[in-house]
């Protein structure tokens, strides 16, 4: 593991262990989660920017910490790749579905390593909604299979991995 990702993953746990944030389903420590993601973007290859903005791609939606802060600690780079899978609504911005457009709409004008952190992120999701609450599953699913299509410049190997996981729990788009 390189200083980076080292570094990255101590200030991620930190982080979400900050507010005690939880997987729901299994109550385990948050971190396993950006850990699986960053895990996944790393065996296709991604560089140690990439991997290390996987790691900390819901810390800036979840926890007290900015933008900024990320900046400082980890470069312009890593930055900038938190900044596009990160959601940019907020509840004062209408509805639901208002607030989703806008977040979709900000994703589709990330970089094909902003858009592989995305995939991974959905295909971690996906198998645990999945293994855990198959009733909401299906609803999750037909909501994210949108997402999925939108993640054109993402990476290949994981745009296939999550058609093939949404269609083996009966949802394909």
């Amino acid at each position: 593991m390189t200083d980076l990702i080292s570094r990255t993953d101590a200030f991620a746990a930190a982080a979400h262990a900050s507010i005690d944030q939880r997987r729901k389903y299994t109550g385990d420590p948050y971190i396993v989660h950006p850990r699986r993601v960053a895990q996944t973007v790393k065996e296709v290859g991604a560089r140690d920017e990439v991997i290390a903005a996987a790691l900390l791609h819901d810390v800036v939606e979840d926890t007290p910490v900015t933008l900024d802060e990320i900046r400082a600690a980890f470069g312009e780079d890593v930055a900038a790749l938190v900044e596009m899978v990160t959601d940019v609504s907020r509840p004062k911005d209408g509805y639901r579905k208002v607030r989703k457009a806008m977040d979709r709409d900000h994703l589709t004008e990330a970089s094909a390593e902003g858009q592989t952190i995305k995939l991974a992120d959905l295909i971690d999701n996906t198998a645990s909604i999945t293994r855990y609450d198959p009733g909401f599953a299906r609803v999750y699913m037909r909501k994210k299979a949108e997402l999925r299509g939108i993640l054109k410049k993402g990476n290949k190997t994981l745009r296939q991995h999550a058609a093939a996981l949404m269609k083996l729990h009966g949802w394909q788009k």
